[in-house]
């Protein structure tokens, strides 16, 4: 038994407004607009890193060319290496002039002076050559490393002009010099631009 549709003017029960007579209920008008998709931006891959793989943290470019602190620094040490052996050759005439005078007086029926000031006239004088040696052979090294080395050349040259600044102290004034020139070497190469030409990788 069917009942008369109250609303003459509306659609049969059972029919949603809009929907075609004989149309399955569903299939008609949607109840809501559908909604606008917004493309899916992708991240930006970096350089040389594939589609879809896995990102790759940013790194800060490294230096192709070396910089222009380093190449000062380079400049200094070879300077100081310089300056080293005119010391060396200034302490080997002294130990030559010590070890004559010591001859002298020992030989001397006359001489008076005690031994013992030429004794360590000539060990002073020996240990200042050894330094020198030293001081010389690692600045030339280091030096020669710029190009190539990494991290462990950067340390050593700081250690090197710290080294060379604390020594100049015990020949202050004549030092002076060596002092200004192993403070600029540890300065150029703490630098940011050293830091990252000494970082740089190697293939």
């Amino acid at each position: 038994m069917s009942y008369p549709n109250p609303n003459p003017y509306g659609p049969p029960p059972g029919q949603q407004p809009g929907q075609q007579p004989g149309q399955q209920p569903g299939y008609g008008y949607p109840q809501q607009p559908p909604q606008p998709q917004q493309p899916q931006q992708q991240p930006m891959a970096p350089y040389g890193a594939y589609p879809g793989g896995p990102m790759q943290p940013a790194q800060m470019p490294y230096p192709t060319v070396m910089p222009g602190g380093v190449k000062a620094a380079r400049v200094l040490l070879f300077v100081l290496s310089a300056l080293n052996v005119v010391g060396l050759v200034l302490a080997v005439m002294g130990l030559g002039g010590i070890s004559k005078a010591s001859h002298q007086a020992s030989t001397s029926p006359y001489a008076t002076t005690d031994m013992s000031v030429f004794n360590v006239g000539k060990g002073v004088l020996i240990a200042v050559i050894v330094v020198i040696v030293a001081f010389t052979v690692a600045a030339i090294t280091l030096a020669a490393q710029f190009g190539n080395g990494g991290k462990g050349v950067r340390v050593g040259t700081i250690v090197f002009g710290v080294g060379t600044v604390v020594l100049s102290f015990l020949s202050f004034p004549v030092g002076l010099v060596h002092t200004v020139l192993g403070i600029l070497v540890v300065v150029f190469v703490s630098r940011d631009d050293g830091n990252a030409w000494f970082n740089r990788p190697r293939y």
